[in-house]
């Protein structure tokens, strides 16, 4: 089961050591299911945790239980379709396996009880869920998700695109397939 963390106190200089690690989860393909790659888009614009490890992936798998266990702490950011959650929130998962653990998607909580079965341990982790509103296979955030993934950053205590640290070229070399764009 997941608590929620008390009122946001993450803050991303908090991740910025060489002992975090930062998931953005998504798919800049499915309009905000991109929530996940856009934050980390953002750090790596604004140089922030620059020291910390920051990756994308479509969906987190059992290999991310090896990943996992590397790492101090861990921040996920995933887009959400809770209705509950107005713009964002954080939640710190337990290990739990569940029914995740035979898809080829695994939830973070089904992650965690995999690294603690395997690798002996679990790192502090906490779930960054911005809430999303469409999920139409094209590219580009909806404008009201474009918004929560500004106020999620900004209470995070991310700088503003150009005002912070050179970012890290070539961390997020991918290719994206050409979809249409949203909303024409």
């Amino acid at each position: 089961m997941s608590a929620p963390a008390p009122a946001l106190g993450t803050r991303l200089s908090g991740y910025d050591d060489p002992t975090c690690l930062v998931v953005g989860v998504g798919n800049v393909g499915r309009e905000d299911d991109g929530l996940g790659w856009a934050f980390v888009d953002r750090l790596e614009e604004t140089g922030a945790c620059a020291r910390a490890e920051v990756v994308q992936r479509y969906q987190l798998l059992l290999e991310d239980a090896d990943l996992f266990s590397r790492f101090e702490r861990v921040l996920v950011v995933d887009a959400t379709r809770d209705a509950g959650v107005t713009a964002y929130g954080v939640q710190v998962p337990e290990p739990r396996l569940d029914v995740t653990f035979t898809s080829h998607a695994m939830s973070v909580p089904c992650v965690l009880a995999t690294t603690a079965t395997c690798f002996g341990r679990v790192p502090q982790v906490e779930v960054l869920a911005i809430r999303g509103y469409s999920w139409d296979l094209c590219t580009g955030l909806t404008d009201q998700a474009a918004a929560n993934l500004d106020a999620a950053l900004d209470a995070l205590g991310c700088p503003p695109p150009g005002t912070g640290r050179p970012g890290r070229p070539g961390r997020t070399d991918r290719d994206v397939p050409a979809l249409g764009a949203c909303g024409g």
